[in-house]
């Protein structure tokens, strides 16, 4: 009788018919992985009884020879997923990301009394292996989108792509442009509250706080999470340092911090501290020596090789940080973060504009991205109006620069049309609130109907932008679910793949098949 894998087998209790000499040559015969695997439990009575019960016999099914121990598992336990469920087996295919590799959960499972074979867990283990984050070239022959978000077909992911990952593996750094958006529009209605050319609208500072306080929040959820991502999952962090899109969101919490201070309600506090400046400004400061100085030495990370628009995200931080040394009363500061953003930014401007032969990362497809070309001239025209005390030429030429470059955006209305949502889109909305911000100022020192209707006008299309991107993200975020997928521009392999002819011919089309589809034609 069988059941389960398991043979049991009734007969009477007789004596074998074999012989001791045809049992040792059977035993001799047997193969080694059987000998290994069977376990035999037979236990014959010498002295039979007619009357005595049945013998049982039961036999374990050997292993089959080339059966591995990843498919046994796969067939007793239904997969990685049912088996990382069952007491005492733990899912190791994330460990190479972990900052501990999981020996601190075994750790801990040892004080709580579990017994582990710790040496031979961590010699099983994938400790050690993807470990290396790869060259800045991988990514582009890895990945390909507006973002570099996406696998190429040949290329495959170190991660399980059939598997849904742990949350902190998916929360991108690209998560602060939500801060970044939300509070740059407590700014603005900061801004439609005390400026006299809009005090005829009667806006209440309460919208101002009720933003500033949402901000806040949000910034601090945001910053939390990625906090622990940086505890737990260092690897999956090192990894979007070295992206060169990724790379220059790691400027966006310092900025989105600066807007909180720009945009606190009167409510709360009219004067900042002069020592909060200094705090901010300094991590922004040693990330400009990093990158400036990658962009300069002509590596791998030459500007010519890895511009994007999103490294304008690289730039506004000195405009923003002198806007808010301004305001605070200092002086040299803030004018030194303003020369080194405009030296940067011309550079930037000119090699985007270019579009050198080497710059692989710009798109085909427009993408709202290009937003940010707006960001940096809106932000450094106010930022010097702020320095020097009133909207002069200097303030207005950046402005200027600005405003052409939103219509030239804004009339290309084919470029945004089929654009997949992104949450990395929440960093494209403060552009276009810091061209409102810049056209009321503007519209205090030119007075007249135009630039009053302007800067209404630019003020609801940033309103009802980041409105829309709310609504989308929280359908994203709690009905579909999509808002956090498996962040595959993290999981490609360092080296690429070693691809036989057969499966190039799977993933393409054969020979045959591409000739039979140009006969048809």
């Amino acid at each position: 009788m069988e059941s389960g894998g398991v043979i049991i087998s009734t007969k009477p209790n007789q004596p074998e018919p074999l012989t001791m000499g045809a049992q040792v040559k059977d035993r001799l015969e047997e193969p080694v992985a059987e000998k290994n695997q069977e376990r035999l439990f037979d236990y014959p009575d010498p002295t039979p009884h007619p009357h005595s019960p049945p013998h049982v016999t039961i036999s374990m099914p050997s292993t089959p020879t080339g059966l591995n121990a990843e498919a046994m598992r796969n067939g007793f336990f239904g997969g990685d997923e049912r088996l990382s469920a069952v007491h005492g087996f733990r899912d190791k295919r994330f460990d190479s990301f972990k900052t501990w590799s999981g020996r601190l959960e075994r750790q801990i499972s040892g004080f709580r009394g579990r017994t582990h074979d710790v040496e031979d867990e961590d010699r099983n283990s994938p400790k050690g292996e993807h470990t290396a984050a790869p060259p800045v070239a991988r990514y582009f022959d890895a990945l390909h989108g507006p973002e570099l978000d996406k696998l190429k077909p040949l290329e495959h992911s170190v991660l399980p792509e059939d598997k849904l990952w742990p949350f902190l593996l998916r929360f991108p750094i690209s998560s602060f442009g939500i801060c970044l958006g939300v509070s740059s529009q407590a700014i603005l209605w900061k801004t439609l509250a005390t400026s006299p050319p809009t005090m005829f609208l009667h806006v209440t500072q309460f919208v101002n706080f009720a933003l500033w306080c949402t901000a806040l929040a949000l910034t601090l959820c945001v910053s939390t999470t990625y906090a622990m991502k940086v505890v737990f999952y260092f690897e999956a962090v090192r990894r979007e340092y070295y992206h060169p899109v990724r790379v220059n969101f790691f400027f966006a919490p310092w900025i989105a911090c600066l807007f909180l201070c720009i945009g606190i309600p009167p409510s709360i506090t009219d004067k900042l501290p002069s020592e909060l400046w200094y705090v901010l400004m300094a991590p922004i400061f040693g990330l400009e020596l990093k990158i400036y100085g990658q962009w300069m030495s002509g590596g791998e990370r030459r500007l010519s090789k890895v511009a994007n628009p999103s490294n304008h995200l690289a730039i506004v931080g000195n405009f923003v940080g002198a806007l808010l040394g301004a305001s605070m009363g200092l002086k040299e500061g803030p004018i030194f973060f303003f020369s080194v953003g405009l030296a940067h930014y011309i550079v930037l401007f000119v090699t985007l504009y270019q579009r050198l032969p080497t710059n692989e990362t710009l798109p085909k497809e427009l993408h709202p991205v290009f937003f940010l070309f707006v960001a940096a001239p809106s932000v450094a025209g106010v930022a010097w109006a702020t320095i020097h005390g009133h909207f002069d030429t200097v303030s207005r030429i950046a402005y200027f620069i600005a405003m052409f470059l939103y219509a030239s955006l804004v009339v290309r209305i084919n470029f945004f049309r089929g654009v997949r949502f992104s949450l990395a889109w929440w960093a494209y909305t403060f552009p276009m609130t810091g061209a409102a911000i810049a056209t009321i100022e503007y519209s205090a020192v030119v007075k007249n109907p135009f630039t009053q209707v302007l800067s209404l006008g630019l003020s609801a299309i940033s309103t009802v932008t980041v409105t829309a991107l709310l609504v989308s993200t929280i359908i994203h975020a709690f009905v579909l679910g999509d808002l956090f997928p498996n962040d595959l521009s993290i999981a490609i392999a360092e080296k690429p793949p070693r691809l036989s002819k057969r499966r190039i011919n799977l993933i393409c089309g054969t020979p045959e098949r591409k000739k039979v589809d140009d006969d048809d034609e």
